[in-house]
C-alpha cells in the first residue's frame, strides 16, 4: 500500500468541544451548566470551530513540503514534442535559375504553421519513378515469342532471360526494391514542357540549368518494421551509405562488348546524408554532373531499350521525349529496402512557432530570480537569452544544473580567460520557467538589466496532420508549390501533472537508469510522442537466438512494444519504424553501457475459429452471437481490455506484480480450444457449446496452437452459429484464393537457377489496339 502522509493534528470540531467540556470541572468546578444554551458553552463552540479551520490549514503543510521536496529532487514533467514531417516542392513555373528555399521558411496546414529545417534548391524539373517488376506465370507462347524476338540480339543467352514490365510508382503508397529485377528504383528527371527549345537538342537550356546543382531527394521508409537493437558499448552516430546513387555515364555512343551487346556505364554521385534511410525519413543531397553528362543513350536498337542494365523502357512517348537523365537508387541484395515515398525537391519540416524577442521583467539584483515565458510549454533546447545593461550586451548560456555554475565574483583569476560559467540559467520547458543563480552559483541579473528571450513552442499532438494537409506558404517563391507526401509524426503534448505525479515514486526508484525489468517497463511507458499499448520485458534474452526465453542470453534485454492504435490492424497492432525509433531514442541514453537492448513488435500467428452454440429462448440470437464473438476477440487480444488505465498496469512500488493477463494475451501461452470453449460458456444467454474448432493458418483443425517467443495470436476469421460449428475450410475459404498460405517469393529475384548465370532483364512491350 502507499505510504500516507501523517496529519499533524486529526482532531475535529466535536473532539475539541468534548475535550474542553471535560476540562471544566478540573479548572472551574463552580461551572455546572453544560447545556448548549449556556454562554460559556457557546464560546467553547466558537473557538472549536476556529481551531478546526486552523488545524485543516496546518495539515496541508506536509503536502506543500512534499511538493517542494520533489521539486528539489529535480523531477520535471516531460515537455511538449514538435511534430516532424517531410514536404516536397514542385517547381512548375519557376525560373531555370537557382530557386533557393531557405531554412526556416514557413508553410501552412490550414492555420497550423510549419517551418523547414533544411534548405534546398528547388530544381526546375519533374520526376517520375519506375521499377522493373518481373512478370510471373508467363504463358509458354509469350516466352517463345520473346525468345524468337531476341534471338538475334543475344543468341548465347536465349534460355537465361526474364521478362519485366516498367511500372510507374510515382504515386504509389509503397516502393519495394525486392519486387524489382535489379533491386533499384529509377528516377526519371523530366524537363518541363514550357522549357522546350528549338533545334536538334530542345532541352539544352534545361540541362545547362541543372549542371552542377544539388538535387534533394526525400526518402521515407516503409512503416512495416521487424525491430531494432541498441548495441552494447558507447553510442555513435553517422550517416548511412546503404543506398547507391548513379547517373548514366554518357560520353557519346554507348559502349558495346565483343559481340555488339550494349554495355552501359554509370557514374556514382556524391551524396550527403546523416540518417539511415531504412529506418528513418530524411534528405539525401546529390551533386549533379556537368551538362554534357546529363543525357541518356539514343543510339539504341528498338529491341535494346530497357534490356539488361539499361534504364527502364518507357512506353509513353511524351514522357520518354522529356527525359533529361536517370538517377538510379539501388540497394544491395542483402538489404530489405522498402519505402513508402521517394521524391525530389524535398525538405524536412517541424511544427513550431518562433518567438524572436520577448521582453521579460528587468533584473532586480536579488538571488534566485525567476522569469516566466509568455508561452508554455516550450520546446526543449530552443530558449536563448540576452540582456542589456547600458551599452553592454550579455549572451546567457543554458545549463542543466545551476549548482554547476561559477560564482559571479571569480575566486580563481585563471577563470577570467573566458571559461567561467557565470552568465547561465536553467529552463523548465514544460512550465516555461527560467531560473538564475544566487551569486555563489551563477550571476544574478543586475537591477535594471533588460532581459530578452527567444524560443519556440509547439501545438503538440495537433501538429500530426494528414497526407496532403500542407498546401501553401507565404514566402514560397512564385511558381513553386509545396505539399507533404506523408503524414507528419512525433507531435506530443506536455505531460500532465496527474500523469507525472504517478511516476514520481518510480523516478525516485530508478533515477532514469535502466537496471531492473521494472525500470525498463516504467521508463519505456514515459516515451514522449508515442501511444504505447503494451510493453513486455524479457531480461537476458535475444529475439534472434532460440529459444526466446529469459535467461538464455546474458547482457541483452528484449522489449516487445505494441502501439495503442493501428488503423490498418486495430485488432493486432503492428510496430512501425517511427514507433520503434521513438523508443530507441528515448531508451538509448538511459541504458547501461554494457547492455544491449533489442526492440521488437509482436510476431502474430494467424488462427481461425468456428463455434457452435445453443442459446436460451429468452435471448435474441444476434445479440448472443455478437457477445460471443466480442468475448473471444477480447480474450485473445494482444492489448489490455478497454477501460483499463494503461499506466496502472505498471508494477507499483513495494507491491506485487500486476497479473500479466491484464496486459493482453500472455507470451508463451498456447491457445487451447477448451479455453475458448470456457470463454464462450461464460457468455450470458449461452446454454451449451456444441463445438469449438481451432486451426492455425492453413493447417488442419487442432486442439491447441502453441505460442513461443514474441508470438501472439491474431484472429484471421471467426464464425459463431447456432447448432453445430461450420467447418474451418468454410470459414477461411479456399486457401489458394486468399493467399494466406502462398509463397512470398517465387525465386525471380536476382540470380538464375542452375549454374548461377545472371538472368537478362527483357522489357515487355505494352499491348496496343
Amino acid at each position: 500500500m502507499p505510504l500516507p502522509a501523517p496529519p499533524i493534528d486529526n482532531r475535529r470540531y466535536q473532539d475539541l468541544v468534548d475535550e474542553l467540556v471535560q476540562r471544566i470541572p478540573r479548572h472551574t468546578p463552580e461551572w455546572t451548566n453544560f447545556n448548549a444554551s449556556d454562554p460559556g458553552i457557546t464560546i467553547i463552540q466558537l473557538f472549536a470551530h476556529i481551531t478546526e479551520s486552523l488545524l485543516y490549514r496546518t495539515n496541508q503543510i506536509p503536502e506543500r513540503n512534499r511538493a517542494k521536496f520533489l521539486s528539489l529532487l529535480g523531477i520535471k514533467l516531460n515537455p511538449a514534442k514538435a511534430a516532424k514531417g517531410l514536404v516536397g516542392f514542385a517547381n512548375e513555373r519557376g525560373p531555370l535559375t537557382e530557386t533557393l528555399i531557405g531554412r526556416g521558411s514557413e508553410l501552412l496546414a490550414g492555420s497550423m504553421p510549419f517551418r523547414t529545417t533544411t534548405s534546398l534548391d528547388a530544381l526546375p524539373v519533374e520526376a517520375q519513378l519506375f521499377i522493373k517488376r518481373p512478370l510471373l506465370d508467363i504463358p509458354e507462347e509469350t516466352r517463345e515469342y520473346y525468345q524468337l524476338l531476341y534471338a538475334s540480339y543475344n543468341p548465347n543467352e536465349l534460355n537465361d532471360f526474364k521478362l519485366y514490365e516498367s511500372i510507374n510508382v510515382s504515386d504509389s503508397d509503397g516502393i519495394n526494391l525486392s519486387d524489382s529485377v535489379d533491386r533499384a528504383v529509377w528516377i526519371a528527371l523530366l524537363a518541363r514542357e514550357a522549357d522546350r527549345g528549338t533545334g536538334d537538342d530542345p532541352w539544352k537550356a534545361a540541362r545547362e540549368a541543372l549542371a552542377g546543382r544539388t538535387l534533394s531527394i526525400g526518402i521515407v521508409p516503409q512503416t512495416g518494421f521487424d525491430g531494432r537493437s541498441i548495441g552494447a558499448g558507447p553510442s555513435g552516430s553517422g550517416g548511412s551509405s546503404v543506398l547507391n546513387y548513379h547517373v548514366p555515364n554518357y560520353a557519346g555512343p554507348i559502349e558495346r562488348d565483343s559481340v555488339g551487346n550494349p554495355r552501359p556505364g554509370y557514374t556514382q554521385l556524391k551524396s550527403r546524408a546523416d540518417f539511415d534511410p531504412f529506418v528513418q525519413p530524411g534528405i539525401v543531397e546529390l551533386m549533379l554532373p556537368p551538362a554534357a553528362a546529363l543525357a541518356t543513350w539514343s543510339d539504341l536498337d528498338p529491341l535494346e531499350s530497357g534490356v539488361g542494365d539499361l534504364p527502364p523502357a518507357v512506353d509513353d512517348a511524351k514522357v520518354a521525349d522529356r527525359i533529361l537523365t536517370w538517377v538510379r537508387v539501388s540497394a544491395s541484395s542483402a538489404s530489405e529496402a522498402s519505402f513508402s515515398w521517394i521524391g525530389i525537391n524535398a525538405a524536412l519540416i517541424r511544427q513550431f512557432i518562433h518567438v524572436s524577442a520577448e521582453r521579460l521583467a528587468d533584473g532586480d539584483g536579488t538571488p534566485n530570480q525567476r522569469r516566466q515565458l509568455g508561452r508554455q510549454p516550450v520546446l526543449a533546447g530552443s530558449v536563448k537569452l540576452q540582456s542589456f545593461r547600458g551599452d553592454a550586451q550579455h549572451d546567457w548560456l543554458e545549463i542543466e544544473d545551476i549548482l554547476a555554475a561559477d560564482p559571479e565574483v571569480p575566486v580563481f583569476p585563471q577563470k577570467l580567460a573566458g571559461n567561467a560559467l557565470v552568465d547561465v540559467y536553467t529552463v523548465d520547458p514544460e512550465a516555461g520557467l527560467i531560473s538564475f543563480g544566487d551569486g555563489h552559483t551563477g550571476r544574478r541579473p543586475r537591477e535594471g538589466e533588460t532581459l530578452y528571450a527567444r524560443y519556440d513552442y509547439s501545438e503538440g499532438v495537433e501538429g500530426n496532420v494528414g497526407k496532403g494537409a500542407i498546401k501553401e506558404g507565404p514566402l514560397i517563391p512564385a511558381g513553386v508549390k509545396a505539399t507533404n507526401p506523408v503524414p507528419s509524426w512525433g507531435g506530443a503534448d506536455a505531460e500532465t501533472v496527474a500523469s507525472g505525479e504517478k511516476q514520481v515514486p518510480r523516478v525516485i526508484q530508478h533515477r532514469e537508469r535502466l537496471v531492473t525489468a521494472d525500470d525498463y517497463r516504467t521508463i519505456a511507458w514515459r516515451t514522449p510522442g508515442v501511444s504505447i499499448g503494451r510493453i513486455e520485458v524479457l531480461p537476458a534474452c535475444h529475439p534472434d537466438i532460440s529459444p526466446v526465453v529469459s535467461g538464455t542470453t546474458p547482457g541483452v534485454v528484449t522489449l516487445m512494444a505494441l502501439p495503442l492504435n493501428d488503423p490498418l490492424h486495430p485488432a493486432a497492432p503492428r510496430s512501425d519504424s517511427r514507433f520503434i525509433d521513438a523508443l530507441c531514442n528515448y531508451l538509448e541514453p538511459r541504458r547501461l553501457v554494457t547492455t544491449e537492448i533489442a526492440l521488437r513488435g509482436a510476431q502474430y500467428v494467424g488462427i481461425w475459429i468456428s463455434v457452435g452454440i445453443e442459446i436460451e429462448a429468452s435471448f435474441q440470437s444476434a445479440e448472443v452471437i455478437d457477445a460471443v464473438t466480442a468475448r473471444i476477440k477480447a480474450s485473445l487480444s494482444p492489448l489490455p481490455a478497454p477501460g483499463i488505465l494503461l499506466p496502472d498496469l505498471l508494477t507499483p512500488l513495494y507491491a506485487p506484480e500486476t497479473d500479466p493477463a491484464l496486459r493482453g494475451w500472455p507470451l508463451n501461452k498456447p491457445v487451447h480450444a477448451r479455453t475458448l470453449l470456457a470463454e464462450v460458456a461464460r457468455t450470458a444467454g449461452v446454454v451449451s457449446v456444441a463445438e469449438v474448432l481451432l486451426a492455425k493458418g492453413n493447417g488442419a483443425v487442432t486442439e491447441v496452437v502453441t505460442m513461443s517467443g514474441l508470438e501472439l495470436p491474431e484472429i484471421l476469421g471467426i464464425s459463431v452459429v447456432l447448432g453445430d460449428a461450420i467447418p474451418i475450410d468454410a470459414v477461411r475459404g479456399d486457401p489458394g484464393a486468399n493467399g494466406t498460405g502462398g509463397s512470398a517469393n517465387d525465386g525471380t529475384g536476382g540470380e538464375g537457377g542452375g549454374g548461377g548465370t545472371p538472368l537478362l532483364p527483357v522489357p515487355v512491350v505494352a499491348e496496343t489496339c
